[in-house]
């Protein structure tokens, strides 16, 4: 695997048993598509993304191609080979195909994206970029995001191409762009927040020049689409060092126009009114959700976490003893959450879900050292539904004070609620709780059709079966009667 770029032999050395490691894996496959494209007279070659994860040594089965044959010709190369095909991102000259091989004894599937050689820009004013195609590798490469994304294996004679340093840059774990950022910006201002990603992913260095660059372009974000921002964030909130990404948007002046709740949280503290950093808190309590997590990264859990207390600022009140209060954060964070979700395009069950963890977040507190009736505690869990799982593990991140004492004392509050919960949940199937008498019946022993009156009656029984716990059929029915009496 010749280095196009020999300034640094002893750097691709170092790494080039684990990239030929990685590439034989996918060769089977690799080669046969190249050597397909090389007979129909065109070129390909593995690049960005793949070729990093291959000198990483973590290289999947989604593979990324660039070519110089243009879309309509790939897709002539393409359809009779792959057992699959997807013409989604045609238009920016992407080709997409699965293709299932037999590697290493294995039955495996590959994602697989080839690419025409290409530029792109935006224009001031539009949110979708311009695609024009080009017409050699080292064109395509330069307008790739980063150096370490624009790399090229050129198949199937495996080729190193790196005329941007990328291997360098790898080495060093920095993000740095092939030219000049702003220009790099300019092109595609998404960029930005990729450069904030992939710190979060790699747990790399963002090179000095590339961050003033975001700070002073940050602005340029607005012309990019809800839904593209919305996608590099979660892979941000996803990654391994979300903490490194967010603080990146924030510092930048990026967080101000896509996530604003955030930056917004960096609450002034002074002398006379000392109080705890919410915006840190707020970090805290991200990592310490993300250390619950059992079936690896939760989206749900995590967002939940990062917008707990977005209502602190509206709510901030300065108290004459010189405490600071927040009454209700909760209630108005909630609504702050599902307006910012919204706009970012998120589904409307995640917006729902995380609001209601957001909503339901404090609900604990009132928990005491354990004064709760079963009633409070079959509220506690129909309220929070199938979210108490990730209840639980919202509200022990909540607990970021420095105080030991206070902190085993929340935490063994908390450790005799779950155990409550469990105990009534073992007697009474509280996952389900429903009133003891269904419409039907409530319908048969109250002799009326249906109407409103029969969703009072079963809004009623179901309150009943809250405060009470399950009852007998005919200690139900006494009930209801009793209440059907009162009303007139």
């Amino acid at each position: 695997m010749p280095n196009a770029n020999e300034d640094n032999p002893s750097a691709l050395s170092q790494v080039q048993r684990r990239a030929v490691s990685e590439l034989l894996r996918v060769s089977p496959v690799a080669d046969d598509l190249a050597r397909r494209f090389q007979e129909a007279g065109f070129s390909l070659a593995l690049v960005g993304g793949s070729v990093r994860d291959a000198l990483l040594g973590r290289l999947g089965n989604d593979l990324d191609f660039t070519t110089d044959a243009r879309p309509d010709d790939v897709l002539k190369i393409v359809r009779p080979w792959a057992d699959a095909v997807w013409e989604v991102g045609i238009a920016f000259g992407t080709v997409g195909a699965q293709k299932d091989a037999r590697v290493d004894d294995v039955q495996q599937s590959f994602q697989i994206e080839i690419t025409t050689y290409r530029s792109e820009a935006y224009d001031r004013t539009s949110r979708k970029p311009e695609v024009s195609y080009g017409d050699s590798i080292e064109e395509d490469l330069v307008r790739r995001d980063f150096t370490v994304n624009a790399m090229a294996v050129a198949l199937p004679e495996k080729a190193f191409i790196d005329p941007y340093g990328g291997l360098d840059d790898l080495s060093a774990r920095a993000l740095r762009t092939p030219g000049t950022p702003e220009e790099s910006f300019s092109d595609d201002p998404l960029r930005m927040m990729r450069a904030a990603r992939f710190a979060a992913q790699l747990d790399f260095e963002v090179a000095p020049d590339v961050v003033a660059a975001m700070t002073d372009m940050a602005g340029r974000i607005e012309i990019v689409s809800a839904e593209r921002v919305r996608d590099e964030l979660n892979k941000l909130i996803l990654s391994a060092h979300p903490r490194k990404g967010l603080t990146l948007l924030v510092d930048t002046g990026l967080a101000d126009h896509v996530l604003p709740e955030l930056p917004a949280l960096r609450l002034e503290r002074d002398e006379h009114h000392r109080h705890k950093d919410v915006y840190d808190h707020t970090l805290i309590v991200l990592e310490q959700a993300m250390a619950l997590e059992e079936n690896g990264p939760d989206l749900t859990l995590r967002l939940a976490a990062l917008l707990h207390d977005i209502g602190k600022p509206r709510t901030r009140r300065f108290e004459k003893d010189g405490r600071v209060s927040f009454h209700h954060h909760e209630m108005v964070g909630a609504k702050m959450t599902k307006k910012r979700m919204t706009a970012l395009k998120y589904s409307n069950d995640l917006v729902k879900d995380v609001s209601r963890l957001v909503e339901l977040h404090l609900r604990f507190h009132g928990y005491g050292t354990g004064e709760w009736t079963d009633s409070a505690v079959r509220r506690y869990v129909r309220d929070a539904g199938p979210l108490l799982d990730r209840l639980h593990k919202l509200t022990r991140s909540d607990c970021t004070t420095r105080n030991k004492r206070k902190a085993t004392v929340l935490s063994q509050a908390y450790d005799g609620l779950e155990e409550r919960i469990a105990e009534l949940q073992e007697q009474e199937e509280l996952d389900a709780i429903r009133p003891d008498l269904d419409g039907n019946q409530i319908m048969e022993i109250l002799g009326i059709g249906p109407g409103p009156a029969i969703g009072q009656a079963y809004k009623f029984m179901l309150e009943l079966r809250l405060e009470n716990g399950p009852m007998e059929h005919d200690a139900a029915v006494t009930a209801l009667k009793e209440w059907w009496a009162e009303q007139g």
